[in-house]
């Protein structure tokens, strides 16, 4: 299972909006250049994500893009399920997904569901202000959640 780009920039994008939070809106130049990311590719996902609630914009010269809640309020998940859907290893496992001929005897379902559970917890339980709370702590390009 890998998450596609539409994740792992959106994640970023809304990581670099929760760094500004407070500051009014961004735009979403700053956000890609910062972010290393395409300003067009960025342009679909923050509007998917300011339709969803995530985000809010202004227009105008002085537009740009916020975080529509505090980042304590934004969890990875919220983030990653409106850009990508269901988070899950299989199909079969997805809610109001796939149904397997073999789901009565299936011997790996069992592990796809404890699988998804544990994705679930982990990126339900990241905030969007924890990851700020780790950069404060250790400023060096890298985030290292074992600590």
């Amino acid at each position: 299972m890998r998450l596609s780009t539409r994740g792992r920039y959106g994640l970023k994008a809304m990581y670099q909006l929760a760094i500004h939070y407070g500051e009014g809106p961004i735009p979403l130049k700053s956000v890609a250049d910062r972010q290393n990311l395409s300003e067009n590719y960025l342009e679909q996902l923050v509007s998917v994500l300011r339709k969803e609630g995530l985000l809010n914009s202004v227009r105008g010269a002085q537009g740009g893009y916020m975080l529509a809640k505090p980042p304590e309020n934004i969890t990875v998940g919220d983030i990653l399920r409106i850009l990508e859907g269901d988070i899950a290893p299989a199909d079969c496992v997805i809610d109001g997904g796939y149904e397997c001929e073999n789901e009565k005897s299936c011997v790996t379902k069992t592990v796809w569901i404890k699988i998804r559970d544990s994705i679930d917890e982990v990126i339900d339980s990241i905030t969007l202000q924890d990851m700020l709370d780790k950069r404060q702590r250790n400023e060096k390009n890298f985030i290292d959640w074992e600590d």
